[in-house]
């Protein structure tokens, strides 16, 4: 495995977060943090912070943390203490500095994982208590500006990605045309009422990787699923709103999806392979909009393409390659260090993501060592973020989602 670079020691520059600082005043800045903590918070950020005993037990839970030899500055009590602690305790008086590198640590040095609430003795919830602060850094007008974009892209068109009107239906015909070159009965039925599932994606997928779009077909038709897909807006589920703390936003988004199903009468929503979008429409937006659970019964596609197999629809014509478990692995895996719209703050933090994650490359590392050759990863953030990782640290992992290996090892017809 290839060395790490040396910590950066030059100032990221963001326009997000440099034009911000610079229209802020500490008035301001004592009048936003002091609403955001006495009308969007209660007794949950009451009793977290009064509950943490300070024993940094949390520590050994962070990526960040442990990639940099234990810097207790990544540590989650850390962050914490650099940032919403010293809100409260100052009762908002801080400075436009110290808005600055509580947005980067707020924005750029937390995936909001919540490894770290496993490791709590008290359950402490840290990654709320950042998403306090990025509701803040939100409110001031300091939010990267990658991120930020990303976020005003989907306010004005309903998905992340600019994808107009005309190019979201012509890029789900174009899928559908290339699938009936190998299945020539196959269909993507479009805005079909009453069917059992709507199939709802990222904007990455109509953008960039199309054929994943193509390959759900195939196993929505080879099972026998009564299916559609909306031809309008409502069809893509990301949400980085949800994390720049842009609430407003995040509410519409969600509001969108619910109605396009409703619209559609379909009796469930099937979502793809996004770790982030699976919790914004499942325990995030919806609560915004009042619901305390969704309207619609909510299935990601790991547990749709298990029901499937199980079920009998779906027959593995091949077994896959040997599967090699990572260590630690499951609720203890370390983070991909691209969630929690980190890898959407853009070029400009790149490195703080790839340095921060140094203790993943090493697990990766040492799976290949035993036999590994694919990673698998059932997430388009954890796509990116690991491809990162995998090139800048040379460890030569192919990486794969769920639905790539299900279609490779599938029984297809004739």
């Amino acid at each position: 495995m290839a060395e790490p670079l040396k910590k950066e020691k030059t100032k990221v520059v963001d326009e997000g977060i440099d034009v911000g600082i610079s229209r802020l005043t500490e008035e301001k800045i004592e009048s936003v943090i002091n609403t955001v903590l006495e009308t969007e918070t209660g007794a949950r950020l009451k009793i977290y912070v009064e509950t943490c005993i300070h024993c940094g037990l949390c520590s050994e839970a962070c990526h960040y943390y442990l990639s940099h030899d234990k810097d207790p500055h990544y540590s989650p009590v850390g962050k914490i203490k650099q940032t919403i602690w010293e809100m409260i305790k100052k009762r908002g008086r801080v400075s436009p500095e110290f808005i600055r590198r509580a947005a980067i640590i707020a924005q750029t040095e937390c995936n909001m994982c919540k490894r770290c609430a496993q490791y709590c003795p008290f359950g402490i919830d840290i990654a709320y208590m950042l998403s306090v602060v990025r509701r803040i850094i939100h409110k001031l007008g300091v939010t990267p500006l990658y991120i930020q974009d990303t976020a005003h892209s989907h306010s004005v068109t309903m998905n992340q990605m600019w994808v107009k009107g005309d190019e979201w239906p012509d890029t789900l015909q174009w899928q559908e045309e290339e699938a009936q070159a190998e299945i020539p009965d196959l269909r993507i039925p479009l805005e079909k009422e009453g069917a059992d599932i709507m199939y709802s994606v990222i904007a990455p997928e109509p953008k960039f990787q199309a054929q994943l779009i193509y390959q759900a077909a195939v196993i929505m038709h080879v099972a026998g699923v009564n299916w559609t897909m909306p031809a309008s807006v409502g069809w893509d589920n990301s949400d980085m709103a949800m994390f720049t703390g842009d609430n407003e936003v995040m509410g519409r988004l969600k509001r969108a999806h619910f109605e396009t199903a409703a619209r559609l009468k379909v009796k469930k929503i099937v979502m793809g392979e996004c770790g982030h979008a699976f919790r914004s429409v499942y325990d995030m937006g919806n609560r915004w909009l009042g619901w305390s659970m969704p309207p619609f019964t909510i299935v990601h596609a790991i547990e749709f393409y298990y029901d499937l197999i199980k079920d009998g629809r779906i027959k593995i014509a091949k077994k896959y390659k040997t599967v090699i478990e990572m260590h630690p692995n499951r609720e203890h895996n370390y983070c991909c260090c691209a969630g929690g719209g980190v890898i959407n703050t853009g070029p400009p933090f790149k490195m703080t993501r790839i340095l921060g994650n140094r203790v993943k490359a090493e697990q990766l590392f040492e799976t290949k060592t035993k036999g590994a050759e694919v990673l698998v990863a059932p997430c388009h953030n954890c796509h990116s973020g690991l491809h990162d990782i995998v090139h800048h640290y040379e460890i030569g992992l192919d990486i794969k989602f769920f639905g790539d290996i299900i279609y490779e090892v599938m029984e297809k017809p004739e």
